[in-house]
């Protein structure tokens, strides 16, 4: 047996006989400066960005370990972190049923970076005072970058981080931004924001975020002007795009199975109070991309030398339209809503259904693929073709429809509403053409009353909106007659929502119809679905 803490340079054949390889650098050796700080100590971080970090460390090309702050959920710090000496094994779950695994010790530091930590917070106030660092990643999920209802209007939270200022932010933008009026009083320096989050625009979001907050700051009187200036100026700080693709779901029970069996000790999988499911182990496909937008004013890590793709920013616009928009996110989302509705709990298995499989692949092939850019970097048809064929099927991928159904409301706008746009902007096409698009609108509609196929109730995913749209379908009863209209057009016109007034577009009634189709009794949903492929599906084959 070998344990995740044991000495991996003393003690290597233990790891080489339990199939575990093992780092040839000693992390307490690494004594620069603090060149990387990411926020986000969840599973996508310890599949990927640390298996960056990782290889700069071999190579000679980072001289210290990340500093991972989080920023959700402290009990991850305490109980996967610290308790493993922050390091990580990851597994690479290969379709054959082939695992890959590899220990991570590129992890200097993980802290929970609160106000209530205040040793936490202190640190990282340090390294951001620091001239040496270079930059700050982040995988904090959509949501976290959220300041805004469905309205348009700042939270009541963040009226509060603006009122009072930089010294007790509560909110994770707000405390990002303290970090940086920090590095701004200690001398100006230059660094770069790199959100690596699964959406569209994603450095464009960030830097609304933090510039928002920064200018009620000065508008109060709180912080100087110049600080704003400062954070505006890319030539001191940068807010870069990227396209990030890696299927990283929760722990798996088999991959933790088999570690046992294979004699890796900690194989337990945590589950904290905060509902964070996490392991000194993460799984994790074979597949990954990482395209970023090559703008770092304080210099960076040779991070291309990890297959890190560096680039322009257009290219990775168009990398991240063709994943976020039609390649890639919204096969996720409507197999989410179908997948929770009809009883999936494995994405693997829902793509075995025949049914599922050609609704994905309408929306990827026939709608999407046709008024997609080509990013040159990676071609759209093989990425889709790879997909659906090889990475969606992975048994040993246990991905689920309900984690992949969480924060729906945030994402519909960028999965859906930038294709209907195009289809809008194009004067060859119409969004009334839309078929399969509108239905994943429809579906999800059906989702919010959180009543499944047979009629039995189910608890939807966490949902920053949930609470303000459910009301709006919670009375409607599977087989009455229903003013769907009524119940939907609020839901339907909320262009913060779609990206679109759907009446607008002319999908409203299309949507309406299918919903109505959807609740018209128990099995509507895939009966609706079957006729809809019957009608319209196209042959991709």
């Amino acid at each position: 047996m070998v344990k995740i803490t044991d000495n991996y340079l003393t003690d290597k054949q233990a790891f080489t006989d339990a199939g575990i390889k093992v780092p040839s650098y000693d992390i307490k050796q690494k004594t620069g400066a603090t060149r990387w700080v990411h926020f986000g100590g969840g599973n996508l971080f310890r599949a990927f960005h640390a298996a960056i970090a990782d290889r700069l460390l071999e190579s000679g090309d980072l001289d210290a370990g990340v500093v991972v702050a989080e920023t959700h959920d402290p009990d991850v710090v305490a109980s996967v972190y610290k308790q493993y000496n922050d390091r990580i094994l990851r597994v690479i779950t290969h379709e054959d049923g082939k695992f890959e695994k590899e220990l991570f010790a590129s992890v200097a530091d993980a802290l929970f970076f609160d106000q209530s930590n205040k040793d936490g917070w202190d640190k990282l106030f340090k390294i951001f005072e620091n001239p040496a660092l270079q930059l700050a990643t982040f995988s904090i999920t959509e949501k976290g970058y959220n300041l805004w209802d469905s309205n348009g209007n700042l939270l009541p939270a963040i009226q509060d981080d603006i009122k009072n200022g930089p010294e007790a932010p509560k909110n994770n933008m707000a405390s990002l931004t303290a970090l940086m009026f920090g590095r701004f009083k200690a001398g100006k320096y230059p660094m770069a924001l790199l959100s690596t989050d699964n959406f569209s625009q994603n450095g464009e979001r960030l830097q609304k975020s933090v510039l928002t907050i920064a200018q009620g700051w000065a508008d109060n009187g709180l912080v100087p002007n110049e600080f704003v200036d400062y954070l505006k100026d890319d030539k001191t700080v940068s807010f870069p795009l990227s396209m990030i693709d890696r299927i990283t779901p929760n722990p798996s029970d088999t991959v933790s199975e088999q570690l046992k069996k294979d004699g890796f000790e900690d194989y337990q999988i945590t589950h904290t109070p905060a509902h964070t499911n996490i392991a000194a182990f993460t799984n994790t496909e074979e597949v990954h991309y990482l395209v970023v937008e090559d703008d770092f004013p304080n210099g960076r890590p040779a991070m291309e030398k990890a297959g890190v793709i560096l680039t322009d920013r257009d290219t990775v616009n168009d990398a991240d339209e063709m994943k976020v928009t039609t390649c890639l996110n919204p096969l996720h989302t409507a197999l989410a809503v179908n997948g929770s509705l009809l009883g999936f709990n494995s994405i693997a298995k829902e793509v075995s259904d025949p049914d599922m499989l050609n609704l994905i692949k309408q929306i990827g092939y026939v709608e999407g693929l046709p008024v997609v850019t080509d990013p040159k970097v990676i071609n759209p048809k093989e990425f889709i073709d790879q997909l659906v064929n090889k990475r969606l099927p992975n048994p040993y991928i246990p991905d689920m429809p309900q984690r992949i159904a969480s924060d729906t409301s945030q994402k519909l706008a960028v999965r859906y509403g930038v294709t209907i746009q195009h289809y809008v902007d194009d004067p060859k096409r119409n969004p009334a053409d839309l078929n399969f698009i509108p239905l994943v609108l429809a579906t999800w509609c059906r989702y919010l009353m959180a009543i499944d196929d047979q009629g039995k109730a189910f608890t939807p995913s966490p949902d920053p909106l949930l609470s303000e749209l459910q009301p709006k379908v919670s009375d409607i009863k599977l087989g009455e007659k229903t003013d769907v209209h009524a119940h939907l057009k609020d839901i339907l016109a909320n262009k913060s929502i779609f990206g679109h007034n759907l009446y607008e577009v002319g999908l409203g009634d299309k949507v309406e119809a299918y919903f109505t189709s959807q609740i018209s009794g128990k099995g509507a949903v895939r009966k609706t679905l079957e006729d809809t492929l019957s009608k319209f599906a196209k042959n991709v084959d």
